[in-house]
């Protein structure tokens, strides 16, 4: 990218993108969430893993890490994902900042299901996750996918594959492993899923345990620093 180009606006620093004549605005972090809707996921879950993170940025700690980066706002989408043939933008690209996480937030909790269920293809998911920054009204200096599930990739693209083309282009991909029906998932996870620099695997016991681990999770993103 071009040097920014720095102009005061209400939402912030823009920037041009190099041969388009597109002004995108700075933020501190892209991150797109790629949540697991697929056949082993039912509406509780389903319901369980949308209401964590919509509560997430409710808490002042996640708020607080928003607002101390050099910008003071990220850019968030989330992604519902099942087979390879189904991702869905639940949530497009939105500025979060300390001012309007919490209703971000509640717009997130209300989110419905929206994509078919079916087979585990969390390489299509990543695939599809990678392309929407090349769409996105923002940039970013870090750019991540999170990628949740209580499975193994079954469907789609080979696993590392997929993970080798987004850590190519400069994505780190972290993921959330819910051990519920698999107690090694986030031994997968390490192996054939996650990249980039910086990355990690969160675990969650269960569902019940996703909010806990999402809302680490995010605080470890946002923050860019390992939790103790």
């Amino acid at each position: 990218m071009r040097d920014a180009l720095a102009a005061g606006c209400a939402g912030g620093l823009l920037a041009s993108v190099p041969g388009t004549g597109r002004a995108v605005e700075l933020v501190d972090l892209q991150l797109v969430l790629a949540i697991d809707c697929s056949y082993s996921v039912d509406a509780r879950e389903y319901n369980l893993q949308i209401g964590a993170i919509g509560d997430a940025f409710h808490q002042p700690e996640i708020i607080e890490a928003v607002g101390q980066g050099p910008l003071g706002a990220i850019a968030l989408a989330i992604v519902q994902w099942s087979y390879d043939g189904s991702q869905i933008d639940a949530l497009p690209w939105t500025r979060i900042d300390p001012e309007n996480a919490a209703a971000v937030g509640n717009r997130i909790a209300a989110l419905p299901r929206l994509t078919l269920e079916g087979a585990t293809s969390m390489s299509a998911a990543v695939d599809y996750a990678s392309g929407l920054f090349n769409r996105s009204p923002y940039q970013a200096a870090r750019r991540t996918i999170d990628v949740s599930a209580d499975g193994r990739n079954n469907n789609g693209p080979y696993m590392p594959d997929a993970r080798d083309r987004a850590t190519v282009k400069g994505i780190t991909i972290n993921g959330l492993a819910i051990l519920l029906e698999d107690r090694t998932l986030d031994i997968y996870f390490r192996r054939d899923v996650i990249g980039g620099p910086g990355s990690f695997v969160e675990k969650a016991t269960n569902y019940e345990d996703f909010r806990r681990a999402m809302h680490r999770k995010l605080l470890r993103e946002i923050k860019h620093v390992p939790v103790g």
